[in-house]
């Protein structure tokens, strides 16, 4: 998926997204302030998410349930500064547990990223619009 994108077809892009990838753990790429959290939280709506959706900064990972008693992480990496953090929080247990994994920042844990994760990469246009890669 290579496409342009706009907040009034957010819904859209992410629904595309859930379509689209054949993993659970997917890995968000792009600048400050690119939209990865927004997206995100397009996507775990979608997903059936119960709970308020926010960036887990400071907590590093957030659990979200859905609806079908099923569970949804949403980590924000951005804070890590050394990989050995990530570990000390258990990351393994999240990443091969078979439940959604959305990952901000990745490249701040790259060592420990599960192979076959699905890489999303957000960028800005000129015209203010949001461009989606999947890869």
């Amino acid at each position: 998926m290579d496409k342009s994108y706009s907040l009034e077809n957010l819904s859209e892009i992410a629904t595309a997204v859930i379509a689209s990838v054949k993993n659970k753990t997917l890995l968000f790429y792009g600048e400050m302030g690119v939209g990865k959290t927004t997206l995100i939280k397009e996507i775990c709506k979608q997903l059936g998410a119960l709970d308020n959706i926010s960036s887990p900064t400071f907590s590093l990972v957030n659990e979200y349930q859905t609806k079908n008693n099923e569970s949804i992480f949403h980590f924000d990496f951005y804070r890590i500064e050394e990989e050995e953090e990530a570990l000390d929080m258990g990351i393994d247990d999240y990443f091969y547990n078979n439940d959604w994994c959305l990952i901000e920042w990745p490249e701040n844990v790259e060592n420990l990223l599960p192979l076959e994760a699905v890489e999303i990469h957000l960028s800005v246009l000129e015209d203010g619009q949001r461009n989606i890669q999947l890869k």
